[in-house]
Protein backbone atom coordinates (compact mmCIF):
# COMPACT_ATOMS: atom_id res chain seq x y z
CA UNK A 1 0.00 0.00 0.00
CA UNK A 2 1.25 3.47 -0.87
CA UNK A 3 0.90 6.19 1.77
CA UNK A 4 0.90 9.89 0.92
CA UNK A 5 0.93 12.90 3.21
CA UNK A 6 -1.51 15.05 1.26
CA UNK A 7 -2.66 14.62 -2.32
CA UNK A 8 -0.20 17.01 -4.02
CA UNK A 9 2.17 14.19 -4.88
CA UNK A 10 3.12 12.77 -8.30
CA UNK A 11 2.59 9.22 -7.06
CA UNK A 12 -1.11 9.70 -6.31
CA UNK A 13 -3.20 7.73 -8.80
CA UNK A 14 -4.84 9.60 -11.66
CA UNK A 15 -8.19 8.00 -10.79
CA UNK A 16 -9.50 6.10 -7.79
CA UNK A 17 -12.38 4.61 -5.85
CA UNK A 18 -12.38 6.56 -2.60
CA UNK A 19 -13.69 6.41 0.93
CA UNK A 20 -13.23 9.08 3.60
CA UNK A 21 -13.05 8.77 7.36
CA UNK A 22 -10.99 8.60 10.53
CA UNK A 23 -11.00 4.76 10.65
CA UNK A 24 -9.84 4.70 14.27
CA UNK A 25 -9.40 1.02 15.09
CA UNK A 26 -10.42 -0.23 11.60
CA UNK A 27 -13.22 -2.24 13.21
CA UNK A 28 -15.56 -4.72 11.53
CA UNK A 29 -17.82 -1.97 10.22
CA UNK A 30 -14.82 -0.30 8.61
CA UNK A 31 -13.69 -3.65 7.24
CA UNK A 32 -17.07 -4.23 5.56
CA UNK A 33 -16.87 -0.77 3.99
CA UNK A 34 -13.31 -1.36 2.78
CA UNK A 35 -14.31 -4.72 1.26
CA UNK A 36 -17.07 -2.98 -0.70
CA UNK A 37 -14.63 -0.26 -1.77
CA UNK A 38 -12.01 -2.69 -3.07
CA UNK A 39 -14.69 -4.59 -4.99
CA UNK A 40 -15.94 -1.39 -6.63
CA UNK A 41 -12.35 -0.36 -7.41
CA UNK A 42 -11.69 -3.68 -9.19
CA UNK A 43 -14.96 -3.36 -11.10
CA UNK A 44 -13.90 0.07 -12.36
CA UNK A 45 -10.26 -0.83 -12.94
CA UNK A 46 -8.93 1.88 -10.61
CA UNK A 47 -6.98 1.78 -7.31
CA UNK A 48 -8.81 1.80 -4.00
CA UNK A 49 -8.01 4.84 -1.89
CA UNK A 50 -8.68 5.85 1.71
CA UNK A 51 -8.53 9.46 2.80
CA UNK A 52 -7.98 9.85 6.53
CA UNK A 53 -6.94 12.66 8.86
CA UNK A 54 -4.21 13.37 11.39
CA UNK A 55 -4.83 14.72 13.91
CA UNK A 56 -8.36 13.44 14.45
CA UNK A 57 -10.73 16.36 13.67
CA UNK A 58 -12.20 16.17 17.18
CA UNK A 59 -8.65 16.46 18.59
CA UNK A 60 -8.21 19.65 16.59
CA UNK A 61 -11.47 21.24 17.74
CA UNK A 62 -10.93 20.18 21.37
CA UNK A 63 -7.47 21.77 21.41
CA UNK A 64 -8.75 24.95 19.78
CA UNK A 65 -11.49 25.20 22.40
CA UNK A 66 -9.03 24.55 25.23
CA UNK A 67 -10.94 21.40 26.23
CA UNK A 68 -8.56 18.53 25.66
CA UNK A 69 -10.86 16.22 27.64
CA UNK A 70 -13.46 16.60 24.87
CA UNK A 71 -11.24 14.77 22.38
CA UNK A 72 -11.99 11.06 21.95
CA UNK A 73 -9.63 8.52 23.43
CA UNK A 74 -7.46 7.06 20.66
CA UNK A 75 -7.86 3.39 19.78
CA UNK A 76 -4.95 3.05 17.38
CA UNK A 77 -1.78 4.85 16.46
CA UNK A 78 -1.38 6.01 12.87
CA UNK A 79 1.05 3.12 12.33
CA UNK A 80 -1.54 0.55 13.39
CA UNK A 81 -4.31 2.19 11.38
CA UNK A 82 -2.20 2.11 8.23
CA UNK A 83 -1.21 -1.52 8.86
CA UNK A 84 -4.86 -2.55 9.12
CA UNK A 85 -5.82 -0.59 6.00
CA UNK A 86 -3.09 -2.41 4.11
CA UNK A 87 -4.28 -5.75 5.50
CA UNK A 88 -7.74 -4.93 4.12
CA UNK A 89 -6.29 -4.65 0.61
CA UNK A 90 -6.30 -0.86 0.17
CA UNK A 91 -4.00 0.34 -2.63
CA UNK A 92 -3.25 3.85 -1.40
CA UNK A 93 -3.98 5.98 1.65
CA UNK A 94 -3.87 9.76 1.70
CA UNK A 95 -3.31 11.28 5.15
CA UNK A 96 -4.53 14.87 5.27
CA UNK A 97 -3.40 17.18 8.05
CA UNK A 98 -6.53 18.45 9.75
CA UNK A 99 -5.83 22.11 10.42
CA UNK A 100 -7.64 25.44 10.35
CA UNK A 101 -7.49 25.66 6.56
CA UNK A 102 -9.19 22.29 6.14
CA UNK A 103 -11.66 22.92 8.96
CA UNK A 104 -12.82 26.19 7.38
CA UNK A 105 -13.14 24.83 3.84
CA UNK A 106 -16.67 25.02 2.40
CA UNK A 107 -18.01 21.63 1.30
CA UNK A 108 -18.24 22.73 -2.33
CA UNK A 109 -14.54 23.65 -2.31
CA UNK A 110 -13.63 20.33 -0.67
CA UNK A 111 -15.43 18.48 -3.46
CA UNK A 112 -13.87 20.57 -6.22
CA UNK A 113 -10.30 20.84 -4.95
CA UNK A 114 -9.83 17.58 -3.05
CA UNK A 115 -12.15 14.94 -4.50
CA UNK A 116 -12.15 16.04 -8.15
CA UNK A 117 -8.93 17.99 -8.84
CA UNK A 118 -6.78 16.37 -6.14
CA UNK A 119 -7.77 12.69 -6.08
CA UNK A 120 -9.70 12.33 -9.36
CA UNK A 121 -12.35 10.21 -7.66
CA UNK A 122 -14.53 8.05 -9.91
CA UNK A 123 -16.46 6.53 -7.00
CA UNK A 124 -16.92 7.82 -3.44
CA UNK A 125 -18.20 5.62 -0.62
CA UNK A 126 -19.22 7.17 2.70
CA UNK A 127 -20.88 6.10 5.92
CA UNK A 128 -24.48 6.81 6.83
CA UNK A 129 -23.49 9.65 9.21
CA UNK A 130 -20.93 11.29 6.92
CA UNK A 131 -20.66 15.09 7.17
CA UNK A 132 -17.94 17.34 5.78
CA UNK A 133 -16.90 20.95 5.24
CA UNK A 134 -17.05 23.97 7.52
CA UNK A 135 -19.64 23.57 10.30
CA UNK A 136 -20.33 20.07 8.89
CA UNK A 137 -22.49 21.70 6.23
CA UNK A 138 -21.94 18.99 3.63
CA UNK A 139 -23.87 15.72 3.71
CA UNK A 140 -24.58 12.68 1.56
CA UNK A 141 -27.29 14.43 -0.48
CA UNK A 142 -24.96 17.30 -1.37
CA UNK A 143 -22.18 14.88 -2.28
CA UNK A 144 -24.55 12.83 -4.44
CA UNK A 145 -25.68 15.91 -6.37
CA UNK A 146 -22.08 17.04 -6.84
CA UNK A 147 -21.10 13.58 -8.09
CA UNK A 148 -23.85 13.60 -10.69
CA UNK A 149 -22.61 16.98 -11.94
CA UNK A 150 -18.88 16.18 -11.83
CA UNK A 151 -19.03 12.60 -13.11
CA UNK A 152 -18.29 10.43 -10.08
CA UNK A 153 -20.59 7.87 -8.44
CA UNK A 154 -21.55 8.21 -4.78
CA UNK A 155 -22.67 5.40 -2.50
CA UNK A 156 -23.58 5.21 1.17
CA UNK A 157 -23.06 2.26 3.49
CA UNK A 158 -25.46 1.86 6.37
CA UNK A 159 -24.59 0.74 9.90
CA UNK A 160 -22.93 -2.62 10.49
CA UNK A 161 -24.13 -4.69 13.44
CA UNK A 162 -22.69 -7.60 15.40
CA UNK A 163 -25.12 -9.49 17.66
CA UNK A 164 -27.55 -6.59 17.40
CA UNK A 165 -24.94 -3.99 18.40
CA UNK A 166 -23.95 -1.22 15.99
CA UNK A 167 -20.22 -1.46 15.38
CA UNK A 168 -18.51 1.90 15.78
CA UNK A 169 -15.29 3.38 17.07
CA UNK A 170 -17.28 4.71 20.03
CA UNK A 171 -18.40 1.17 20.90
CA UNK A 172 -14.79 -0.06 20.69
CA UNK A 173 -13.64 2.78 22.95
CA UNK A 174 -16.36 1.93 25.47
CA UNK A 175 -15.33 -1.74 25.54
CA UNK A 176 -11.66 -0.86 26.00
CA UNK A 177 -12.43 1.70 28.71
CA UNK A 178 -14.40 -0.99 30.57
CA UNK A 179 -11.52 -3.46 30.19
CA UNK A 180 -13.76 -5.85 28.25
CA UNK A 181 -11.16 -7.13 25.83
CA UNK A 182 -13.42 -9.93 24.55
CA UNK A 183 -16.09 -7.41 23.53
CA UNK A 184 -13.45 -5.21 21.90
CA UNK A 185 -12.15 -8.21 19.95
CA UNK A 186 -15.70 -8.99 18.75
CA UNK A 187 -16.08 -5.44 17.46
CA UNK A 188 -12.62 -5.35 15.89
CA UNK A 189 -12.68 -8.87 14.45
CA UNK A 190 -9.28 -9.51 16.07
CA UNK A 191 -7.59 -9.06 19.44
CA UNK A 192 -6.86 -5.44 20.26
CA UNK A 193 -3.17 -4.77 19.63
CA UNK A 194 -0.55 -2.03 19.63
CA UNK A 195 2.64 -2.14 17.57
CA UNK A 196 5.83 -0.14 17.45
CA UNK A 197 9.59 -0.16 17.73
CA UNK A 198 11.13 -1.18 21.03
CA UNK A 199 12.71 1.86 22.71
CA UNK A 200 15.40 2.25 25.33
CA UNK A 201 13.89 3.06 28.70
CA UNK A 202 15.25 3.83 32.16
CA UNK A 203 16.09 0.13 32.72
CA UNK A 204 14.02 0.11 35.93
CA UNK A 205 12.41 -3.20 34.99
CA UNK A 206 15.84 -4.78 34.73
CA UNK A 207 16.75 -3.46 38.19
CA UNK A 208 13.52 -4.91 39.58
CA UNK A 209 14.15 -8.30 37.99
CA UNK A 210 11.51 -7.90 35.27
CA UNK A 211 13.06 -6.94 31.94
CA UNK A 212 10.61 -5.00 29.76
CA UNK A 213 10.08 -3.93 26.17
CA UNK A 214 9.03 -0.28 25.90
CA UNK A 215 6.74 1.00 23.13
CA UNK A 216 5.56 4.60 22.85
CA UNK A 217 1.84 5.27 22.37
CA UNK A 218 1.90 8.70 20.77
CA UNK A 219 -1.40 10.00 22.07
CA UNK A 220 -2.10 11.34 25.53
CA UNK A 221 -5.39 9.46 25.91
CA UNK A 222 -5.27 5.81 24.84
CA UNK A 223 -8.64 4.05 24.74
CA UNK A 224 -7.27 1.27 26.96
CA UNK A 225 -5.16 1.63 30.08
CA UNK A 226 -4.00 -0.60 32.91
CA UNK A 227 -2.30 -3.95 33.40
CA UNK A 228 -2.95 -6.63 30.78
CA UNK A 229 -2.21 -10.22 29.89
CA UNK A 230 -0.61 -10.00 26.45
CA UNK A 231 0.89 -11.90 23.54
CA UNK A 232 3.97 -10.51 21.81
CA UNK A 233 4.65 -11.02 18.10
CA UNK A 234 7.90 -10.19 16.33
CA UNK A 235 10.59 -11.42 18.71
CA UNK A 236 10.53 -15.12 17.86
CA UNK A 237 8.76 -17.50 15.45
CA UNK A 238 6.09 -18.13 18.11
CA UNK A 239 4.00 -15.53 19.91
CA UNK A 240 5.28 -14.98 23.44
CA UNK A 241 3.07 -14.74 26.54
CA UNK A 242 3.55 -11.71 28.72
CA UNK A 243 2.14 -9.09 31.04
CA UNK A 244 2.10 -5.38 30.23
CA UNK A 245 1.42 -1.95 31.64
CA UNK A 246 -0.24 0.59 29.32
CA UNK A 247 -0.28 4.06 30.84
CA UNK A 248 1.79 6.74 32.53
CA UNK A 249 3.58 4.62 35.20
CA UNK A 250 2.46 6.66 38.24
CA UNK A 251 4.94 5.04 40.64
CA UNK A 252 8.08 5.92 38.68
CA UNK A 253 7.18 8.76 36.32
CA UNK A 254 3.58 9.96 35.82
CA UNK A 255 4.79 12.63 33.40
CA UNK A 256 1.89 12.21 31.00
CA UNK A 257 3.94 10.19 28.53
CA UNK A 258 2.06 7.02 27.60
CA UNK A 259 4.14 3.85 27.36
CA UNK A 260 3.36 0.22 26.78
CA UNK A 261 5.81 -1.73 28.95
CA UNK A 262 5.82 -5.46 28.23
CA UNK A 263 7.43 -8.20 30.31
CA UNK A 264 7.70 -11.50 28.45
CA UNK A 265 7.04 -14.32 30.91
CA UNK A 266 9.78 -16.37 29.26
CA UNK A 267 12.45 -14.00 27.94
CA UNK A 268 13.70 -15.47 24.62
CA UNK A 269 16.57 -13.08 23.83
CA UNK A 270 20.03 -12.08 25.06
CA UNK A 271 19.92 -9.35 27.74
CA UNK A 272 20.28 -6.35 25.43
CA UNK A 273 18.49 -7.75 22.39
CA UNK A 274 15.15 -6.51 21.12
CA UNK A 275 15.89 -2.77 20.95
CA UNK A 276 14.75 -1.33 17.63
CA UNK A 277 12.66 -4.40 16.78
CA UNK A 278 9.13 -3.76 15.54
CA UNK A 279 6.74 -5.82 17.65
CA UNK A 280 2.98 -6.21 17.89
CA UNK A 281 1.43 -6.69 21.32
CA UNK A 282 -2.05 -8.19 21.65
CA UNK A 283 -3.90 -7.12 24.81
CA UNK A 284 -5.94 -10.20 25.71
CA UNK A 285 -7.26 -9.70 29.24
CA UNK A 286 -7.24 -6.81 31.71
CA UNK A 287 -5.98 -7.58 35.20
CA UNK A 288 -6.52 -4.18 36.85
CA UNK A 289 -6.02 -0.44 36.50
CA UNK A 290 -2.63 1.20 37.00
CA UNK A 291 -1.63 1.49 40.66
CA UNK A 292 0.63 3.91 42.49
CA UNK A 293 2.89 1.89 44.80
CA UNK A 294 4.47 3.29 47.96
CA UNK A 295 7.97 2.05 47.17
CA UNK A 296 10.03 0.32 44.51
CA UNK A 297 9.88 -2.88 46.57
CA UNK A 298 6.10 -2.67 46.61
CA UNK A 299 6.20 -2.14 42.84
CA UNK A 300 8.38 -5.23 42.42
CA UNK A 301 5.96 -7.30 44.47
CA UNK A 302 3.05 -5.95 42.42
CA UNK A 303 4.72 -6.91 39.15
CA UNK A 304 5.40 -10.37 40.55
CA UNK A 305 1.71 -10.81 41.39
CA UNK A 306 0.70 -9.59 37.92
CA UNK A 307 3.13 -12.04 36.27
CA UNK A 308 1.73 -14.91 38.33
CA UNK A 309 -1.84 -13.96 37.39
CA UNK A 310 -0.84 -13.79 33.72
CA UNK A 311 0.70 -17.27 33.89
CA UNK A 312 -2.46 -18.58 35.56
CA UNK A 313 -4.62 -16.97 32.83
CA UNK A 314 -2.64 -18.69 30.08
CA UNK A 315 -2.84 -21.99 31.96
CA UNK A 316 -6.62 -21.69 32.17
Amino acid sequence: MQVFRGFHHPGVASACALTIGNFDGVHRGHQAMLALLTNEARHRGVPSCVMTFEPHPRDFFAERAGRLDAAPARIATLRDKLSELERCGIDQTVVLRFDQALASQPPEVFIRDVLVAGLHARYVLVGDDFRFGVRRAGDYAMLDRAGAAAGFDVARMMSYEVHGTRVSSSAVRAALAAGDMAAAADLLGRPYSISGHVLHGRKLGRDLGFRTLNLRFRHARPAAAGIFVVRVHGLSPQALPGVANLGVRPTVEDAGRVLLEVHCLDWPLPPDAGYGACVRVELLHKLHDELRYESMEALREGIERDAQEARAWFTR
